[in-house]
């Protein structure tokens, strides 16, 4: 990547895309793909599904860069994106396993080696327990301490207050704090 390439930014680079410039969307994609894949795959718990939303949420930048204001960071654009696809495949996962009758046919990973080896370690087991936390309260944990977003960009994205994002916040370490704690481990680390 050359010089000027890295020090153009990112909403330069959405404004190239919304003229058309192709060179500027793979230069997004090549900046954001691996953030946003990581951020959908802890969503869905799928690698490929993660894969295809992913790529879905570049092509949706292309169809709709021309609307976006700069309100926000891209990066928060993006990842807002990808929880709006990821949700919706979700959904459309579970209806189409409960109208097909397949709902016993998903494996369960809770019984593996390797997952019981991993409950071992304390890191392990707090991502379990965010893991086992509500959709609401995973998501605001995973956007804060995965992807160092503050709160006015976690409400961004959830397209939620700010006042809500500290409420979810709260609870999801209180429930931390009491899942660790009942688990055996004390607060500090490790």
């Amino acid at each position: 990547m050359s010089g000027a390439a890295e020090q153009t930014s990112d909403a330069v680079l959405v404004a190239r895309t919304a003229r058309g410039d192709r060179a500027a969307l793979r230069l997004l994609f090549m900046r954001h793909h691996t953030r946003v894949f990581r951020f959908v795959m802890r969503q869905t718990g799928s690698e490929t599904m993660a894969d295809e939303i992913a790529n879905e949420v570049f092509l949706e930048v292309w169809r709709q860069a021309p609307r976006f204001e700069a309100r926000s960071q891209v990066s928060t654009w993006l990842l807002g994106i990808a929880r709006f696809k990821a949700l919706s495949a979700l959904r459309k996962r579970r209806e189409s396993a409960l109208d097909e009758g397949q709902a016993e046919a998903i494996a369960d990973s809770a019984d593996t080696p390797e997952v019981a080896t991993m409950k071992d370690d304390k890191a392990a087991a707090l991502r379990s327990f965010v893991n086992a936390l509500s959709e609401e309260h995973r998501t605001v944990v995973d956007l804060a301490y995965y992807h160092g977003k503050s709160v006015t960009e976690i409400g961004e994205i959830l397209s939620v207050p700010v006042a809500t994002v500290k409420t979810r916040m709260f609870y999801a370490r209180k429930k931390l704090g009491e899942a660790l704690q009942a688990a055996g481990y004390d607060r500090g680390w490790p």
